[in-house]
């Protein structure tokens, strides 16, 4: 025997729909969206950290003094790690940027969070995990379309097809 719905029992069906239906159009945010937008956002913040240690074409005393007072790394000398800092800090940021060479330069830059993670700021490692995301997002998923890398590997795609 079919009972009537009640009215509660109607409402949550329908809230149960527009649940769906919502989560299906987050389903169809898409990926090219997603790596663009973290490789700007990313790449924004590393410039603007290198920005801090240059000044012209040159790393500021300022930067040399931080890395031998502040930041102190291991096992290697302070003004060659303040010129390492800002010169990665500037040109990954650019191939990011362009989508060139994306998941090389987002792997090199969370190599680099992860020093500072480890032996610099350790206990900012939610601000450090939240740019490791970013990071991953491009380096498991690519750079998506909007990207040299993207047209570069549809250019040797079509040419081995076209070869065959």
């Amino acid at each position: 025997m079919n009972e009537p719905m009640t009215m509660a029992a109607m409402e949550s069906q329908t809230l149960a729909r527009k649940f769906q239906n919502a989560l299906h159009i987050l389903d169809r945010t898409p990926q090219d969206l997603v790596a663009l937008i973290s490789r700007l956002s990313i790449g924004a913040v590393f410039w603007q950290s290198g920005q801090t240690k240059v000044d012209g074409w040159h790393v500021t005393d300022n930067a040399v003094y931080l890395f031998q007072n502040e930041y102190k790394l291991p096992l290697i000398d302070p003004w060659l790690a303040a010129h390492l800092a800002a010169f990665a800090e500037h040109f990954f940021p650019l191939l990011l940027w362009i989508g060139f060479a994306s998941r090389l330069s987002a792997l090199a830059l969370l190599g680099m969070t992860l020093v500072i993670e480890i032996f610099v700021y350790p206990d900012a490692w939610p601000t450090h995990g939240t740019w490791a995301v970013c990071f991953l997002v491009i380096i498991a998923g690519g750079p998506g379309r909007i990207s040299l890398d993207h047209l570069i590997s549809r250019h040797f795609a079509d040419r081995r097809s076209a070869d065959r």
